[in-house]
């Protein structure tokens, strides 16, 4: 059909009293220029055929998953091919012998087909990602770095072709010459080379998950995407911090999620009590704090446990050395510890307990180790703080002070009087 149009233009040059030669120049002309616009009319039709009719039947479909493959480009990029392949045609139908110029126009038409071939795989794999992260397995196994990887291999295949049919080479040929070039080729892709490798280890073991919160060097915050050759992380401060990937692989780095898994989040915090407070309980201290249910079972059965002791070894009651002795500090020990068991916003199936620390120079550290019942940041700190709120305003009860650097105005106090 092309041929029979060809051969009617020419004559119509010939009767126009045209040479043989210009009369082929001009039919070959006029007949690439009516290609092209039939190719690309029949590129926007099939275009809109698609978008309207596969569109349309992908959107009334009840699965959602086909509407993935929307607004990927997908349908423009397949029509394109009409025109890529109509060009062709024309060429080998046109001058079989290619010259230079068809030469051309046909490794122009070569390119386009290898590139439009390459945007439908990058189209899909884009497709099939989103379909992947629609699962909630995603959170936990993301493949955004296995998909940017195929797209990569993808665009060097394309970038390989392309070079072959600008150069007029084999695939075979280029990647025997591409050998010699693999020193250079390891050193610019580098950074995707550990990447990869580093998101199939980070994937593998499970070591980061969308949604994670983690802490590396100046990122401080939730994990909000798992590429190639970056980790993005949303810090508290809605920064956004981006890691090598590999290097979340060779230098350590903190995840909460074990935390957030465990329905406890850790309170550790101490209160220093000034030395000169702590003292022997005597009868009537002792009297006083068995008037606090927390600690009026603890303080009968020590004083019985303690009577008994003393008794079995003879010890002289009488000094308040000898033998042995409650301390207000043992028994506000014993206050915080069924405190804090006692307290339902604490996880009670996790480690509960108040201890001293090593004396310093300001005084003993008493420390309350527990975790609260929940984990997200405020509810915890609420948390936390009601308990340290308690212990502020009861200790003065127990004849106990906490430590406190005297200021400017306290000083100032002392010497007026």
């Amino acid at each position: 059909m092309i041929t029979k149009y060809l051969q009617i233009l020419e004559k119509l040059f010939l009767g126009m009293r045209l040479s043989e030669e210009w009369a082929s120049n001009f039919s070959q002309g006029i007949g690439i220029i009516t290609l092209l616009a039939v190719s690309f009319g029949l590129f926007f039709l099939a275009k809109w055929i698609l978008k309207r009719f596969v569109g349309g039947f992908f959107k009334k479909t009840k699965t959602k998953y086909d509407d993935f493959f929307l607004g990927k480009k997908l349908e423009k990029r397949i029509a394109f091919l009409i025109p890529v392949y109509m060009i062709q045609g024309l060429i080998y139908a046109v001058a079989p012998d290619l010259d230079m110029l068809d030469g051309f126009i046909f490794a122009l038409a070569r390119i386009g087909e290898i590139t439009t071939f390459t945007g439908i795989i990058i189209s899909i794999t884009d497709s099939v990602s989103d379909i992947y992260n629609s699962f909630d397995v995603s959170k936990n196994k993301p493949m955004k770095g296995f998909m940017q990887v195929a797209k990569i291999i993808a665009i060097m295949i394309c970038i390989l072709l392309v070079i072959g049919v600008i150069i007029n080479k084999d695939m075979k040929d280029l990647l025997i010459g591409l050998g010699t070039l693999s020193a250079v080729l390891m050193l610019v892709f580098k950074d995707p080379i550990l990447g990869f490798v580093g998101g199939i280890q980070l994937t593998s073991n499970d070591m980061v998950r969308i949604g994670d919160w983690i802490v590396k060097g100046e990122a401080d915050g939730n994990v909000i995407d798992v590429g190639l050759t970056t980790v993005k992380v949303k810090n508290w401060d809605n920064t956004i911090a981006t890691i090598p990937t590999y290097t979340l692989i060779s230098d350590p780095f903190i995840n909460w999620r074990g935390m957030t898994e465990s329905g406890g989040r850790r309170i550790s915090r101490s209160i220093i009590i000034d030395l000169d407070t702590i003292k022997f309980c005597t009868p009537e201290m002792l009297e006083k704090y068995k008037k606090f249910q927390l600690v009026s079972k603890y303080i009968d059965k020590k004083e019985a446990e303690i009577a008994e002791y003393n008794k079995k070894n003879g010890i002289d009651t009488s000094n308040l050395v000898n033998g042995r002795r409650q301390t207000n500090i043992g028994i506000f020990r014993a206050y915080l510890t069924e405190y804090i068991k006692q307290n339902p916003n604490l996880n009670h199936n996790l480690t509960m307990l108040v201890r001293q620390k090593d004396p310093t120079e300001f005084g003993v550290p008493l420390q309350v180790y527990c975790f609260s019942a929940k984990t997200d940041w405020i509810s915890y700190e609420a948390i936390q703080n009601d308990i340290f709120d308690h212990i502020y305003a009861v200790i003065n009860q127990f004849d106990l002070k906490i430590y406190q650097r005297p200021s400017s105005y306290s000083i100032n106090m002392l010497n007026d009087k």
